[in-house]
C-alpha cells in the first residue's frame, strides 16, 4: 500500500496515552484536540498529540484502504491539512494553526467515512490567513471546472491548502516566511494544470486544453531583460516545453504587463513601466522561436494587485513581497 504521509516516519515509537477529544454526535465524528500550548511542554503532552496525529493518519489511511483513491481531492485535502499542521506543530507554532488546521482535516475525514454527499471544497483561511496571491487562486478555480479535473484533484487540493499555509505564516513572520509556501503552491498549480491538459487527451474537451500560464517577474522600478528574475523565466520555459511535449498547437500569446503600487495607483509612470516589461517579454519570446504574430499586448499598470504586503517593514522588505505584481503575465493560447 502507497503510503500517504511522512507522518509515521517522522513520529517514533509513541507513548500509548489518553486523547482528549471532544465527542460530536458519535464515535466517528469525534473532534481530535491537541493539548493547549501551555501544557506542552512535558514528553508526555507531546506524546499525546503525536498519538492523536497518528490517530488521524490511522483513517485517512482506512479511507484509501476502503477504496477511496490517493488522488481524489477531499482525501487529498484531508491528508494535506494534517501535514501542514503536523509541519508547524512541529516548529513550535503556538497560535491556533495546528489545532485549526487538523479540525479541518478532520471534518473532511468524518464526511468521507459517514459517506456524505456532496463534501465540501472551500477552503477556509484558518486562524485568520492572510489571502495572498490572488491569481492562484484564480488558477485554482478555474480547475475545478476543468474537463480534466480529475487528473488534477491532488495537487489543487493540496495548493490550496498551502496557499492558507502561507497566509498564516505571513501573519506570523511577514513575507520572508511566507515565501517558501507560496513557492510551493505556485509548482502545485502549475502541475495541477499540467495534470488537466493530459488528463483531456482523447476527450471532446481535449480541442480547449487548459491554459499555460507563466509570470515573469522584474526588479523594482525596472524593465530591461537583465532586470528580470533569472528563476521566473523558467516558468516561460516549462510552458514552451509543454507545447513541444503535449503536441499542443499555439494560437496565440498574451502577455499582460503590470506593475506593483510602489508609484502610486493610477499613475502614467506605471503603466508605461507594464508596457515596457510587456515589450521585453516580447522580444524575449520571439528570441526563443515564436512567431511576433501570434503575441499580442495588454497593460494593466498597478491596476491588478495580486499580493497587497500591508504593512510589511522595512522598505527593502515590502519590495520583496511586491515581487509578484511586478510582473508580466503569459498566457499561451494552446489547442490539440
Amino acid at each position: 500500500m502507497t503510503t500517504l504521509s511522512p507522518i509515521s516516519r517522522v513520529v517514533p515509537a509513541l507513548l500509548v496515552v489518553a486523547i482528549a477529544t471532544t465527542l460530536a454526535g458519535t464515535a466517528a465524528a469525534q473532534q481530535t484536540r491537541l493539548r493547549p500550548e501551555q501544557q506542552r511542554i512535558t514528553d508526555a503532552a507531546i506524546h499525546a498529540d503525536h498519538q492523536a496525529y497518528e490517530a488521524t493518519q490511522g483513517r485517512i489511511q482506512a479511507l484509501n484502504d476502503g477504496g477511496r483513491p490517493i488522488r481524489d481531492y477531499h482525501l487529498s485535502k484531508a491528508q494535506c491539512w494534517l501535514d501542514v499542521s503536523f509541519h508547524e506543530y512541529s516548529r513550535n507554532d503556538r497560535s491556533d494553526f495546528p489545532q485549526q488546521a487538523l479540525t479541518e482535516s478532520e471534518t473532511l475525514i468524518v464526511g468521507m467515512e459517514q459517506g456524505a454527499s456532496p463534501l465540501p471544497t472551500d477552503t477556509p483561511l484558518v486562524n485568520g490567513a492572510k489571502y495572498l496571491r490572488d491569481d492562484l487562486w484564480q488558477r485554482l478555480r478555474v480547475l475545478h471546472g476543468a474537463p480534466g479535473f480529475s487528473c488534477a484533484q491532488q495537487q489543487v487540493a493540496c495548493g490550496e491548502v498551502e496557499l492558507v499555509h502561507a497566509g498564516n505564516e505571513f501573519n506570523q513572520q511577514q513575507w520572508r516566511h511566507s515565501k517558501p509556501y507560496i513557492q510551493i503552491a505556485e509548482e502545485l498549480v502549475n502541475d495541477a494544470e499540467a495534470a488537466a491538459r493530459q488528463c483531456a487527451v482523447g476527450t471532446p474537451a481535449a480541442a480547449s486544453p487548459t491554459p499555460l500560464v507563466a509570470n515573469v517577474l522584474f526588479e523594482f522600478d525596472r524593465d530591461g531583460y537583465r532586470d528580470i528574475r533569472t528563476y521566473s523565466l523558467e516558468s516561460v520555459d516549462r510552458a514552451l516545453a509543454s507545447v513541444r511535449s503535449e503536441a499542443l498547437q499555439l494560437r496565440g500569446i498574451a502577455l499582460v504587463g503590470h506593475a506593483d503600487r510602489m508609484q502610486g495607483r493610477g499613475f502614467d509612470a506605471n503603466q508605461a513601466l507594464s508596457e515596457r516589461r510587456a515589450r521585453t517579454v516580447r522580444d524575449l519570446l520571439v528570441g526563443r522561436g515564436i512567431d511576433p504574430a501570434l503575441i499580442r499586448y495588454e497593460y494593466r499598470g498597478d491596476t491588478q494587485q495580486v499580493q497587497q504586503c500591508d504593512g510589511v517593514r522595512p522598505r527593502a522588505a515590502l519590495l520583496e513581497c511586491l515581487l509578484p505584481n511586478r510582473r508580466v503575465e503569459v498566457r499561451f493560447d494552446v489547442t490539440r
